[in-house]
């Protein structure tokens, strides 16, 4: 009998510990470890920051669907990972001994690597729910006494999808309340362009993300360093193609809410061998840690290069699409090795995203995620705002029944009408 252990409990950890105790034999143990007795869908984040949601309504309490699906739940956090012995500390001191380790733990937000930034500073953030309440109760005040506002992405962050609509959806929200011709508004970003996301651009996501913030009457400022941040003023430093310095600005704001950058979690970045330099686990294609065999890794704690050198620093985007097929793969290699089988499954890494804007929104699809692609697309409409709100409730929903994979095939795919795309692609 073997023990799988998957910690982290998040859009990674939670269908990785559904889809093991799909394809494993009842002998076998799953065991999911998580911080919080619940899950949270960090895609609503952004609307929990301007209060179309509660963080009620996007969680789950996961003690009985996980029982129902016979997953061991442990709540806790994990202080030391012994991986050469194939056993975990937790913070309050419980040892806990495997066979295989699957490290879904996302990341730890970088905060400190810019003076001022983060809720601790003058900054907000969407990464977390509790970050996003605490945006809800800091805009709320903002909304009392308007002023300029200043969204974007810090210089190595790797998730730029969420800062996009946030500035969308504070545009939307600001208008429904009578207050957007109060509220200059500029989009800060480490990407050498609009619409690069990380990806190197999706289609003609320049052209579209452009239109979309002029539209708003959003500024922007790309190349973007953020030097320091402090009490109503962001020092924001414009650089040149050759990575010169172009100008230095001086941004006033009332409001402010930047994406930091990502490293890995402190436990699995001390493990020696195990992460690159910023702490993100090393992979094979097989999902599979190059020194330590038995650990494999899912999602944002994964170890991608950039997709291309940039004048600042921007990371791989990781979606959720390319995470469920991290999840498959590795859910299908733990399952083929303990039959005696070959461990041969890849993960597609394809791209597909739902980017709402408050009123409107734009899907991107990248097959592979990573260029040169087979297929490229991007679109612009109401749709996308009513599908990803639809898109909210169905995950949900297969949360608490245990039936999340594969959840992206099933729904974003059918939603964008784009599965004959996908299967050319194959």
């Amino acid at each position: 009998m073997a023990h799988v252990l998957v910690i982290g409990a998040g859009l990674g950890g939670i269908p990785a510990a559904f889809d093991l105790r799909k394809h494993l034999p009842k002998q076998h143990r799953v065991t999911l470890i998580g911080a919080r007795p619940h899950f949270e869908f960090t895609p609503s984040n952004p609307w929990v920051a301007v209060g179309w949601r509660s963080t009620e309504s996007t969680r789950v309490a996961m003690q009985e669907p996980l029982e129902k699906k016979g997953i061991q739940w442990i709540v806790g956090t994990v202080a030391q990972i012994d991986a050469a012995e194939s056993r975990l500390t937790l913070a309050e001191g419980q040892q806990i001994a495997y066979d295989y380790l699957v490290i879904a733990t996302g990341p730890k937000l970088a905060f400190d690597e810019v003076p001022g930034l983060g809720p601790e500073g003058f900054t907000q953030s969407v990464c977390s729910q509790d970050h996003a309440a605490t945006a809800w109760n800091r805009y709320q005040e903002f909304l009392k006494n308007p002023g300029p506002i200043v969204v974007g992405a810090a210089q190595g962050a790797s998730c730029f999808g969420p800062a996009y609509e946030t500035a969308m959806i504070i545009d939307a929200d600001l208008r429904k309340r009578k207050l957007r011709d109060r509220v200059p508004m500029t989009y800060v970003t480490s990407e050498p362009y609009i619409g690069h996301m990380g990806l190197g651009g999706v289609g003609d996501s320049k052209g579209l993300m452009e239109s979309e913030l002029r539209e708003r009457h959003i500024k922007w400022i790309t190349n973007a360093k953020i030097a320091s941040v402090s009490q109503g003023t962001m020092t924001v430093q414009e650089l040149n193609d050759d990575g010169s310095l172009r100008k230095e600005h001086a941004l006033p704001f009332a409001y402010g809410a930047i994406i930091p950058a990502f490293k890995g979690v402190d436990a699995v970045a001390a493990v020696p061998g195990m992460c690159n330099p910023r702490g993100f686990v090393l992979i094979d294609k097989h999902q599979r840690n190059p020194k330590y065999r038995n650990v494999f890794a899912v999602g944002v704690c994964v170890a991608i290069p950039p997709v291309e050198p940039t004048p600042v620093p921007t990371g791989a985007t990781k979606t959720g699409c390319m995470i469920e097929s991290m999840v498959s793969a590795t859910a299908a290699n733990i399952a083929a090795e303990l039959a005696g089988k070959p461990a041969d499954a890849e993960a597609t890494w394809n791209a597909v995203c739902l980017a709402d804007f408050g009123d409107t929104g734009a899907a991107f699809v990248a097959l592979p995620q990573i260029p040169p692609r087979n297929v490229t697309w991007s679109r612009k409409g109401k749709w996308v705002h009513l599908a990803k709100i639809a898109f909210e409730k169905y995950f949900l929903r297969k949360v608490r029944t245990g039936s999340l994979t594969p959840v992206y095939e099933t729904y974003v795919m059918k939603a964008l009408g784009i599965v004959s795309l996908k299967n050319r692609a194959d």
